[in-house]
């Protein structure tokens, strides 16, 4: 199946200094197990926060406009043609970043693997999906964003 992103209407996530909007294109052309999305980043803002995925890869091909890369090695430029991939796990996290005076427009992709638990070092909150994966519009059985210090032991009110 194919769709084209023209025909598209933009989710949009302002909150601080993060805001951008996105089209699911790859949802639009019935893609299950791999997401694609553009992305519209306006100077001055940033995507979404510093994370990793244990369960997906993502990867970014700049379009447009120049920005910055916040990875665990620190912080790089980015331009157009620049292609960026973010394995599962600690070594894939990232942070997009535009510093530029352009709006910076940016292809992201990722696997679409469920269940996933996406871990935000910054804030040291963890987000737990099962059921749809990060990205998806479907209905989950299991979703929430937890401190990371909030552990308990296993049999806590389990009889």
């Amino acid at each position: 199946m194919r769709a084209n992103e023209s025909g598209l209407n933009p989710s949009t996530v302002e909150r601080d200094d993060t805001s951008f909007r996105r089209k699911k294109l790859a949802a639009a052309a019935g893609g299950d197990s791999l997401g694609c999305s553009p992305y519209e980043l306006p100077p001055g803002k940033k995507s979404w926060p510093f994370h990793y995925h244990a369960g997906n890869e993502e990867a970014i091909y700049v379009l447009a406009g120049t920005g910055r890369l916040r990875t665990p090695e620190g912080t790089g430029s980015l331009r157009p043609g620049d292609d960026a991939v973010f394995p599962a796990g600690d070594e894939g996290t990232h942070r997009v970043i535009n510093d530029g005076d352009d709006t910076l427009r940016y292809l992201a992709l990722s696997t679409m693997n469920d269940p996933d638990v996406t871990v935000y070092p910054d804030s040291e909150t963890i987000g737990v999906y099962a059921g749809s994966p990060p990205g998806s519009d479907d209905a989950r059985t299991v979703s929430g964003y937890y401190r990371r210090d909030d552990d308990v032991d296993y049999w806590l009110d389990e009889c």
